[in-house]
């Protein structure tokens, strides 16, 4: 949000600069650009992805992000109860667990799946959220194509009228003004709006996606039965390395305190 309005500001700005915003406004460029995208868009989508794009763009503003580290170290947990008291005992844990993909998983160890299973299940899972990611992504994607698409129709529409008017030179300011201003709308809403927001999509689809795939990794370490500290080195590897000397720096305190 912040971002986009930095963006918009400095438009609107630069147009105050030098000249009249006003100037800008045009209702007939307005129903052109904006009901065309929308248009077109609904055309193209079911309801279901519309409001699918809809609850994705909602989650992807908000400020809150994954922490990781809280699901490394959850993990870690579960895979000291394992050792100390077995897979079995890890039924138990799934009652309080907030995350369905990691309950899911748990629970599939207690019923004593073979990991192969356990995999393809939890793959798929993982297969069928890139897929939504990129079909929300798409949603966007063409609405961000749409709008230049709609600004220049509403350019000719602008230069039909111009055209026809010929005669009249007092007129011909204005009809040329609405031929751009539509030119100009569309353009911002592809590069100030449509367009970072599948960026911004794409980016908590991949921080979700590899989330889900470090939580397999541990899930299926857990049921080899491996070290709770070998686990921790091998969920390690899916952060940053800056990340993970930070973790590491963290943790050698906590041992000296």
């Amino acid at each position: 949000m912040v971002g986009m309005i930095v963006g918009f500001g400095c438009v609107v700005i630069s147009i105050m600069t030098t000249g009249n915003l006003m100037d800008f406004v045009d209702v007939g460029s307005v129903f052109v650009v904006f009901g065309g995208v929308l248009g077109a868009t609904i055309a193209s989508y079911s309801s279901e992805q519309l409001k699918s794009v809809r609850q994705a763009v909602g989650i992807a503003m908000k400020r809150e992000k994954l922490d990781i580290d809280a699901d490394i170290d959850n993990i870690i947990s579960i895979a000291n109860v394992a050792r100390r008291d077995g897979l079995l005992a890890l039924e138990e844990m799934t009652d309080s667990m907030q995350d369905p993909f990691l309950k899911k998983g748990i629970m599939l160890v207690v019923d004593g799946s073979d990991p192969e299973l356990i995999q393809s299940i939890m793959e798929t899972d993982l297969a069928l959220t890139k897929e939504r990611h990129a079909n929300n992504r798409g949603v966007l994607d063409s609405m961000a194509a749409y709008a230049p698409a709609f600004g220049m129709i509403g350019t000719l529409i602008g230069l039909i009228n111009m055209l026809k008017s010929l005669n009249d030179m007092s007129s011909l300011g204005s009809n040329m003004s609405v031929a751009l201003v539509t030119t100009f709308y569309g353009s911002m809403l592809a590069n100030l709006l449509f367009s970072p927001l599948s960026k911004r999509l794409k980016t908590v689809g991949n921080l979700e996606y590899l989330r889900k795939e470090l939580i397999l990794e541990g899930i299926l370490a857990i049921q080899n039965g491996e070290n709770p500290r070998a686990i921790k080195e091998k969920l390690y590897a899916f952060l940053a390395n800056a990340h993970q000397q930070k973790l590491q720096e963290s943790e050698k305190k906590k041992k000296e305190g």
